[in-house]
């Protein structure tokens, strides 16, 4: 079978939400790599969260497209970090920033800068941000100042109802952005998702676009399901990101992203056996 780019959300989908890694999901990862296949990261979380997985399946070599599109990194094992940067986009954040802060004073916000440090007006739920980069608080008017590769807005008080019609006053036309669980809102450049920074992968590495595949669960996996040729939607996702789906497969908590690879790829399933097991923490 010829080589074939894989993007893969994180949360969610190689992982379950509590951050465990199930063996039938890294097996059946870890074989498509042996067999040459691409296996891109594609992620909502920032370079150092997207590396605990990168690291947890032993991916040595190929991209990893985090902070929504806005960075794309190269993995390479000769390099002192593992890594060298490949592409960011930013911009300036200051009027979303005020916007957001007026339709919402009390939540909380963070900006990622080009050189990938973060910012946060206050900080956030314990073990939220899944990642272990630090996070310096400073006053919301210094996050004013900032270049941004990606801003996050968090209501922690509020329901959902009620955070979907503040974001929808906003009136936010500059940017890209995507409104996750539990009153998160992510913000990227203008026309930045995974799908432009998976663009940029799939010409750097030559593959045909028909071989390109795509899984995730979340709202800012839209723009990626879309633009990947055959795209796989987790069995727990909503139903406006299941309409996109070439295939909706079973829930993260069944192992659906081994279970969907399993059956596209014709491979073994006696992996999916060891179905349950899930000792490995990222």
């Amino acid at each position: 079978m010829p080589e074939h780019l894989i993007a893969l959300d994180i949360d969610g989908t190689i992982v379950n939400y509590d951050g465990s890694l199930s063996d039938p999901v890294r097996q059946v990862l870890t074989q498509l790599a042996e067999a040459g296949h691409h296996l891109v990261i594609s992620t909502g979380r920032a370079l150092p969260g997207a590396l605990e997985v990168v690291h947890a399946l032993d991916l040595k070599e190929g991209f990893v497209v985090c902070s929504n599109g806005s960075v794309v990194v190269k993995l390479d094992p000769a390099s002192p970090l593992g890594w060298e940067m490949h592409h960011v986009v930013s911009f300036d954040p200051k009027d979303a920033l005020e916007k957001m802060h007026e339709a919402l004073p009390n939540a909380l916000f963070l900006v990622e800068d080009p050189d990938l440090h973060r910012w946060a007006s206050g900080p956030f739920p314990a073990g939220e941000l899944a990642e272990s980069d630090t996070l310096d608080i400073v006053d919301f008017e210094q996050l004013l100042q900032k270049r941004a590769t990606r801003i996050v807005m968090r209501e922690v008080n509020g329901t959902a109802e009620e955070f979907a019609e503040a974001v929808d006053r906003l009136g936010l036309h500059e940017v890209s952005y995507s409104v996750g669980w539990s009153n998160w809102l992510d913000i990227a450049p203008d026309g930045v998702s995974k799908a432009s920074g998976l663009e940029l992968v799939e010409s750097e590495l030559g593959i045909d676009h028909e071989l390109s595949i795509g899984a995730g669960d979340g709202l800012n996996d839209i723009e990626m399901i879309e633009w990947v040729h055959h795209g796989i939607v987790m069995g727990q996702s909503k139903d406006v990101l299941k309409q996109h789906a070439s295939l909706v497969t079973k829930s993260v908590d069944d192992d659906g992203l081994a279970v969907a690879l399993v059956d596209y790829f014709d491979l073994d399933r006696e992996v999916l056996s060891l179905s349950g097991s899930r000792a490995t923490h990222t």
